[in-house]
């Protein structure tokens, strides 16, 4: 029962995207054509019931390739992995599927390219995160990270003359990013832009419709995981926004009644790696608060596909013969 005045605002686009679409389908499809177990480098994405379920239906994450079995399948994570993760797999005769999003491989690509045109980079993100280990991995002698504003002190005085460009982690906040880059250019004022933009399409967009929805809010609640970048990042952007309080749960559940007090709008998204589901089961739980008025506010349509490592594609059927 709607309770009056209450009401939810429901940000689109939210949830998967296709990078994250495309690598819960490579493990659940070379599970089908394989059998269990499939083994997973790191999470397959950063979610904890995108996992958990994974893990019921036959998969091992596992840390490092040393801890497969040699022969055994291995899926890379959407995240990506350096040439040396690579290589530790060919050396055990793993059979190896990519599922690394088709941005973070484009990061790759940059790195390798300005590496080899004689750059050093400045990677902007998080210490740590497997996207950036793995971007960074590709040129580790000439990458040099920079983890939020004040990472750009720390950076060294390059030689003068010295090519310089940018690249980031797909996963950030837009706005937090670009701050970062000011102050890089100020520091360094020969500093080159990427070719195109690296923050992910879904990063953007899902941010552009938390910041529709934040000022109409009394609470932001994002479904997503604790170790999800973009998740984290739709809480802080939705503050930014002008939200009076939001908050990242994994679960309905995990919801704390004590933040409804004096709310009439809760505005509702999800991070790029969590499953429709997750939203829905929150809908149903604010509803039974009194919250059953759910209007969808839409910002942009996505329509980006991309395709299975080719392992798992189906074959092309011939065409018929004519008669």
């Amino acid at each position: 029962m709607t309770d009056q005045g209450k009401k939810v605002l429901l940000a689109s686009p939210r949830g998967y995207c296709a990078g994250v679409d495309r690598a819960v389908e490579t493990v659940e499809k070379a599970l089908e054509k394989y059998g269990a177990p499939v083994y997973v480098r790191k999470e397959i994405v950063h979610n904890k019931y995108v996992v958990e379920t994974l893990q019921d239906r036959g998969v091992i994450f596992v840390d490092e390739t040393d801890e497969v079995p040699e022969g055994s399948h291995l899926v890379f994570s959407a995240h990506g992995v350096s040439p040396a993760v690579r290589e530790s797999a060919k050396e055990r005769s793993l059979h190896t599927l990519d599922a690394s999003c088709p941005l973070v491989t484009k990061v790759h690509n940059e790195a390798k390219r300005f590496a080899r045109d004689g750059y050093h980079i400045l990677l902007v993100g998080h210490e740590g995160h497997e996207e950036v280990e793995g971007t960074a991995g590709e040129a580790p002698d000439i990458t040099h990270l920079v983890d939020g504003v004040d990472g750009v002190d720390r950076l060294p005085d390059f030689p003068e003359g010295q090519k310089l460009v940018w690249l980031s982690q797909t996963t950030l906040s837009v706005d937090e990013t670009m701050e970062i880059v000011n102050k890089l250019h100020e520091r360094y004022p020969n500093l080159e832009n990427p070719p195109s933009d690296d923050i992910c399409y879904a990063t953007q967009n899902r941010q552009a419709a938390v910041k529709k929805i934040a000022p109409q809010s009394d609470l932001v609640i994002v479904v997503g995981s604790q170790n999800s970048s973009n998740s984290k990042r739709l809480v802080e952007v939705a503050l930014e926004a002008g939200a009076q309080e939001s908050h990242l749960v994994d679960y309905a559940h995990q919801v704390d009644d004590a933040w409804f007090e004096g709310v009439n709008t809760v505005g509702v998204t999800s991070g790029a790696s969590v499953p429709d589901i997750l939203v829905r089961e929150l809908l149903d739980y604010l509803g039974e608060k009194g919250y059953g008025d759910v209007e969808e506010i839409t910002t942009t349509v996505e329509t980006i596909t991309f395709s299975l490592p080719r392992e798992l594609r189906l074959p092309r059927r011939e065409a018929p013969l004519e008669a």
